[in-house]
């Protein structure tokens, strides 16, 4: 009887292990949703952007990529407030991968090769939400415009 609770529990806590993982793909695909929205027009360009950016970070094939960007936009729909997505990603992300997730957002931003000023001010929230300094967001920022050339 103790074996079977022992087995019971542990197959619970296997099951809780990938739903915490797809939460912070999750939090961070929403972020990058609101980036691609934040100048009123999420295009061609910013969701291809999103989607490879997301497949290299978690190793995600192409159907899960797009799944996940699908579901990022119900959740962005659905929601009101980043807090709960910052948090998710600020409580279990190291400090460096908090500024690799800020030059992701970042590209996803210059994806349509302009910055429009809500992006910038989104992503300036987005810094101070997460706990990246300017300096680190900034630096973030100048390696995606060195790779776009």
């Amino acid at each position: 009887m103790l074996d079977r609770i022992l087995s019971l529990l542990n197959a619970s806590a296997k099951a809780e292990a990938p739903r915490r993982h797809d939460r912070l793909h999750l939090a961070a695909a929403t972020l990058l949703v609101e980036a691609a929205r934040m100048d009123e027009s999420a295009d061609a360009a910013e969701r291809r952007r999103m989607a490879e950016l997301l497949s290299k970070r978690f190793s995600l094939a192409a159907e899960e990529t797009d799944a996940l960007i699908e579901e990022a936009e119900e959740e962005a729909d659905r929601s009101s407030q980043l807090f709960a997505f910052t948090r998710e990603i600020k409580d279990a992300f190291d400090y460096d991968e908090r500024v690799e997730l800020m030059e992701m957002l970042w590209d996803v931003a210059y994806a349509d090769a302009e910055v429009h000023h809500m992006e910038s001010s989104l992503m300036r929230r987005l810094a101070g939400l997460l706990h990246v300094e300017d300096r680190d967001s900034g630096e973030a920022r100048k390696r995606v415009l060195a790779r776009r050339g």
